[in-house]
């Protein structure tokens, strides 16, 4: 009979260690975070698309035929709609009724190569259907305005399908780039516009979302006050809130993801047929404008700046160069275009 084994005296009293079943709970407890962490990543995105705005900006008849890629319609609406007495104080943005917009930028996305940011100004002198000749932004005013006449006057003009329409008001703006953090910019010279409620010294620095929208709304200052360098103003701040709303900081920040994602929804108006990979899709594209130099950022081809047409003050086109430069993008050509 084989003699029992002494006990070793300082095992006594001890629990003993089970490695594998501490190993498992931390296993569990790991896979609980991955799992709530990629749930977050979907129902949140899901939820702020149930917020969302939707309108039918699809003109009725003859509308030019499917191109290569896909191009969006994105317009900064200059409508009061929705803000307290107080918001416009702090906005800057007067209580003028009516809906109008200082903002019409054409997003083309190729199936391959670089995507175009292209401003369109908002005086551009062009045939607006069944109003005759006038400015663009003309189009978008009135009981019969809107998406859907903006959208058939830029096609008619240009030739080019416009696949989506995405609108954003003043305080959308604002509460966007609030909720990335606001956005680094650098300032070529000073800027001092009451009406815009800015007052910028010249160099790099950041702004938060009141001060960006008057950054790029200032019509007052010596030499950046004009249309188009607002439309350069505009691009760079979309892409660059675009760039922000996108890095990583936002996804392994569940707070910041939540704000970014329902801000968002708040603030756009999309159009019926667009859907969350159309928006991401949307997004994707402005940052790519604006970082790494995988976009290009351009203007419509202007031929006058300063014409004169019934008394106004309007911007004609350079028709031949439009027409290229459209060729060019149904061609999915976007890699030959030159910033400007």
């Amino acid at each position: 009979m084989s003699q029992p084994q002494p006990i070793d005296p300082r095992l006594v009293g001890r629990t003993p260690v089970r490695p594998k079943k501490r190993r498992s709970l931390v296993g569990r407890l790991i896979g609980l975070v991955i799992l709530l962490f990629v749930l977050t990543l979907i129902v949140v995105p899901l939820y702020a698309w149930s917020r969302i705005d939707k309108v039918d900006a699809a003109p009725a008849g003859n509308r030019p035929a499917d191109a290569a890629g896909t191009t969006y319609l994105l317009v900064g609406s200059d409508s009061r709609e929705g803000l307290s007495t107080e918001e416009k104080k702090k906005l800057g943005t007067g209580s003028v009724g009516g809906n109008r917009t200082d903002t019409i930028i054409l997003l083309h996305v190729p199936d391959s190569g670089p995507p175009a940011l292209i401003s369109v100004p908002r005086d551009s002198w062009v045939p607006i259907p069944g109003r005759g000749n006038g400015k663009i932004n003309t189009a978008f005013e009135g009981s019969k305005g809107g998406p859907k006449l903006l959208t058939q006057t830029l096609e008619n003009y240009t030739g080019l399908r416009i696949d989506h329409y995405v609108e954003i008001g003043f305080g959308g703006f604002a509460s966007i780039i609030d909720s990335v953090g606001g956005v680094d910019v650098c300032v070529k010279k000073a800027m001092k516009d009451k009406d815009a409620h800015i007052n910028l010294k010249p160099g790099c620095q950041e702004l938060d979302g009141t001060t960006a929208l008057g950054y790029v709304r200032s019509r007052k200052v010596p030499g950046l006050g004009d249309d188009f360098g607002r439309a350069e103003r505009q691009r760079e701040v979309i892409g660059l809130t675009a760039s922000n709303a996108l890095s990583w900081k936002t996804f392994v920040n569940p707070v910041r993801y939540y704000k970014i994602a329902t801000s968002g929804a708040d603030a756009l108006t999309v159009d019926d047929d667009m859907g969350p990979f159309d928006v991401v899709s949307f997004a994707l594209a402005m940052r790519k404008v604006t970082t790494g130099g995988d976009g290009v950022s351009l203007g419509m081809p202007v031929s006058n700046p300063n014409a004169t047409r019934r008394g106004q003050s309007v911007v004609l086109l350079n028709e031949t160069k439009v027409k290229a430069l459209v060729k060019a993008l149904k061609a999915g050509q976007t890699a030959g275009l030159k910033s400007s």
